[in-house]
């Protein structure tokens, strides 16, 4: 009984251990579990064919350079919110309630206002939830590589 016991509290410590360290992002207050993308592949292919995003999840891009960025939906199935963030991490422009979109090459684009080097896709309503302002900080956890 005392080696299941042991078992159990090892297997439990160390699943804990493996999501203290899953990589997460702080936008106003709000902590949220994220994958990282940052090279080409993964940019492109970003949260498509997903059926849904957790609420408390999200996906960040980190870009080669600070320059104006622009996504778009194609394959998406999830309402996003598109955040854009210079390399001083602070939010520049915002596409807030993107529809997902089927339409293949034909899905319109979502451009940022200005220079980006990373961008937060969270799930359609967020940015309003959290009334976010340009100049809001991002905050990254560890592990999270920062822009080049």
């Amino acid at each position: 009984m005392r080696a299941f016991a042991l078992a159990l509290f090892a297997a439990s410590s160390l699943s804990a251990c493996a999501s203290a360290r899953e990589p997460w992002v702080e936008l106003a207050g709000q902590r949220y579990a994220i994958e990282v993308a940052d090279d080409d592949a993964e940019r492109a292919r970003g949260l498509m064919f997903r059926d849904a995003l957790p609420e408390d999840r999200g996906m960040l891009f980190i870009h080669d350079a600070e320059v104006p960025q622009a996504y778009w939906m194609k394959n998406t199935k999830i309402p996003l919110d598109i955040l854009y963030f210079d390399t001083g991490r602070r939010l520049v422009s915002q596409q807030r309630d993107i529809p997902p979109c089927s339409l293949g090459d034909a899905c319109p684009s979502y451009p940022s206002n200005a220079p980006a080097r990373y961008v937060l896709e969270l799930n359609a309503g967020e940015a309003a939830r959290l009334q976010l302002q340009d100049g809001a900080e991002l905050t990254f956890g560890p592990g999270i590589p920062l822009a080049k």
